[in-house]
């Protein structure tokens, strides 16, 4: 789940980027909230249930 808003909020950026430069802003944000979500899952990554 958390690659697909990943990947959503990557195009959504893009797009932003190439028509709407007051929009891509806020998507760059949100962009960024997303990367900083991937790095924490991927360092903490899974732990096996005990």
């Amino acid at each position: 789940m958390l690659w697909t808003i990943f990947v959503i909020l990557l195009v959504l950026w893009l797009v932003g980027l190439v028509s709407f430069h007051a929009i891509g802003a806020y998507i760059h944000i949100l962009l960024v909230i997303a990367l900083v979500v991937l790095l924490i899952q991927l360092i903490s990554g899974r732990r096996p249930v005990v």
